[in-house]
């Protein structure tokens, strides 16, 4: 059976199949069509059995297609049109790393929107110097624009472009510039391959560049490398320890509008997620590294006058007082971990002289213990051929440690050395009251240093009943203990000790 087809004299039409039908189960069978004049004989094609007369009829999947809207006299006729192409010698995608791309216009009031509009035929592309690196990140400030590659900081003029006389003078005039003149600052740092070790406050923005071992501080003045504020030993070897074989490090900064100051954790890619870190912040009024902390965040914001830090997809707020159930958060804890907070001091008066350090003494609030008054070790010498200390057994030449004891001689129980709050009586009148561990004398606390070396060769006497602890300098830890006033304010003034010079070793 034929198909029979109306058609107007004014038209066209086109007979398509839309899908197939055919039973063979070859792909070279299926999806062919052969017209031969009629549809009424069956066809082969490839030994494979194609469409009868029948399935034409009854088949769904023809489509006829009229060359004119409804079929109309003179109606717009319907055609592929023109088509709009071009060649590329290279028709591969790249990436241009170090180039800036702009759309069309957005103008919410009038409703126009071009935000997706990237016309070829207008110059909307601007390129850095693809020598310093890719670009890292953006910042627009005002009328300037950030911009902060692996290897420089530049800017440019947003809306305004900078043009210069024979003698090098410059005035900057209005254009139709979206992006104007590039000019780098003064200085070879970039932010390396860490944007996300970038915050902002104010006219201040603060970076890190890991390839230089710095911390940067952008302003007003140009770059700042914040990190030579006694800080860059320190932020030399830690960056060195950053990366690990297919694991990258992160370098998480940022700003802490709650107490003013740049936060940045540095996270070492040994595992991931990483658990090896480092969180510290730099203070402006001091221009300093003032504080670690003990908390690895994965983000670090300000809203308002909060300070947040985001922790496994958890959303935790600093410097608060009570928790959602109202009951008191304890100072030093984060995340959930309680720790003590500790201070480090080095002890070194009249460095040239030998020294026992008898005391120590702090001005502040109850609640700080001694954790360990160690003194330098007694020196070297070549004992064949090999560098050779001389250590006690416990690797600490003189030294107290936190633990010490001293004897109730009431009943010969050892009392620990500890805060304030350590203290003994004995059974013999009048009663009488010791403290183990600080006494508050002329407000201050005070307590005596007895060493706990077990053997020194240059000690004549050695053990618990030797007060002092001898050497050139000492380094002493002092934290927070664990009883008095616990997660309450901890106020440190001044830390101190009483010394004799000694005339020989």
């Amino acid at each position: 059976m034929g198909a029979v087809i109306e058609i107007k004299y004014f038209n066209s039409f086109l007979l398509k199949k839309t899908s197939s039908s055919l039973t063979g189960a070859s792909p070279v069978g299926r999806n062919v069509l052969k017209y031969n004049g009629s549809f009424g004989i069956p066809q082969t094609i490839g030994g494979y059995e194609q469409t009868s007369a029948n399935d034409i009829n009854e088949d769904k999947s023809w489509a006829i297609e009229e060359a004119r809207i409804r079929g109309g006299y003179n109606n717009t006729s319907v055609d592929f049109g023109v088509k709009a192409y071009t060649t590329t010698d290279e028709p591969a995608g790249f990436i241009r790393s170090s180039s800036l791309i702009y759309s069309g216009i957005f103008n919410s009031r009038t409703g126009i929107n071009q935000t997706n509009v990237f016309s070829i035929g207008e110059n909307i592309t601007k390129s850095a110097d693809p020598i310093n690196g890719s670009i890292q990140r953006l910042y627009a400030e005002d009328t300037n624009l950030i911009i902060l590659q692996e290897n420089k900081i530049s800017r440019a003029l947003i809306d305004k472009d900078a043009i210069y006389s024979a003698e090098g003078g410059g005035s900057i005039t209005s254009s139709n510039l979206v992006i104007g003149q590039i000019l780098p600052y003064a200085g070879e740092f970039g932010i390396s391959q860490n944007p996300e070790s970038f915050a902002v406050y104010g006219y201040r923005k603060y970076f890190t560049d890991k390839n230089r071992n710095a911390v940067l501080r952008l302003s007003k003045d140009g770059l700042t490398e914040i990190s030579l504020n006694g800080m860059y030993d320190y932020f030399r070897d830690q960056f060195a320890t950053i990366d690990s074989p297919g694991i990258p490090g992160r370098l998480t900064g940022g700003w802490d509008i709650y107490s003013k100051q740049y936060t940045l954790c540095l996270q070492a890619g040994v595992t991931s997620p990483s658990t090896v870190y480092n969180t510290l912040s730099f203070d402006e009024r001091v221009l300093g590294w003032t504080s670690f902390y003990t908390y690895n965040p994965d983000f670090i914001f300000s809203l308002r006058n909060e300070m947040y830090t985001l922790d496994k997809n958890k959303l935790w707020l600093h410097y608060a007082t009570t928790d959602a159930n109202n009951a008191i958060v304890p100072r030093g804890r984060f995340y959930g971990a309680q720790d003590p907070s500790s201070v480090t001091f080095i002890f070194n008066p009249g460095p040239n002289y030998s020294k026992t350090f008898k005391t120590i003494n702090y001005e502040g609030s109850n609640g700080w213990k001694v954790n360990s008054f160690t003194s330098d070790q007694t020196g070297a010498e070549d004992l064949n051929g090999a560098e050779v200390f001389f250590v006690d057994s416990t690797n600490s030449i003189f030294s107290y440690k936190e633990g010490e004891y001293v004897i109730n001689p009431a009943n010969n129980e050892a009392v620990t050395r500890e805060n304030y709050q350590s203290v003994f009586y004995t059974n013999e009148p009048p009663l009488a009251k010791f403290y183990a561990g600080f006494n508050l004398k002329e407000n201050k606390y005070v307590t005596n240093l007895i060493n706990n070396t077990s053997f020194s060769p240059l000690e004549v006497r050695s053990g618990a009943n030797i007060t002092g602890i001898k050497g050139y300098y000492a380094t002493v830890i002092i934290s927070t203990d664990n009883t008095t006033d616990l997660g309450g304010p901890k106020q440190l003034f001044s830390v101190g000790s009483s010394y004799i010079q000694n005339n020989g070793y």
